[in-house]
């Protein structure tokens, strides 16, 4: 359930939820996503690759853990399918926009948004009239190289 018991909104394909601030709304989050991919396999008949599952909770974990931390308010998560993407959206009342810091092996912590940025094939970040709306994409399909679909081997 959402925020005040309401269940979450959803479409064809997209699902969203507004999370409150107790210390089960990153968890909440992260099984939001896992009902919503399944639904999209079952349902929708689209691959969902296990990788692209577990990248997408980590994506929606580190997106929410870092609006509960940062920013005032309540947080709002949207997932939806485009094309073969998963996108991960959350809003937040802080209008401060994120910034990736420079790699820094020593620092412990503080390395989420680095690791979205590393794992999506897509990343925005946009100031709202009343906070931010930060977007991830990630490939619901693996490459047929072995590879993370959309972006080269290392």
């Amino acid at each position: 359930m959402g925020e005040g018991g309401n269940p979450p909104q959803s479409g064809p394909a997209r699902t969203a939820i507004a999370l409150g601030g107790d210390g089960g709304c990153i968890a909440e989050a992260r099984h939001v996503a896992i009902r919503f991919l399944a639904a999209v396999q079952t349902e929708h008949g689209l691959p969902v690759s296990a990788r692209a599952m577990d990248l997408t909770q980590l994506v929606v974990s580190e997106l929410v853990t870092n609006a509960r931390k940062y920013a005032p308010g309540p947080v709002l998560m949207e997932l939806g399918i485009v094309g073969d993407l998963v996108e991960v959206t959350v809003w937040d009342g802080d209008p401060t926009l994120p910034v990736a810091r420079a790699a820094d092996p020593g620092r412990v912590g503080q390395h989420g948004l680095e690791i979205v940025m590393a794992v999506a094939q897509g990343f925005e970040v946009v100031r709202e009239p009343v906070g931010k709306r930060i977007t991830a994409r990630i490939a619901l399909p693996d490459d047929p190289g072995g590879g993370i679909a959309g972006r080269p081997p290392l």
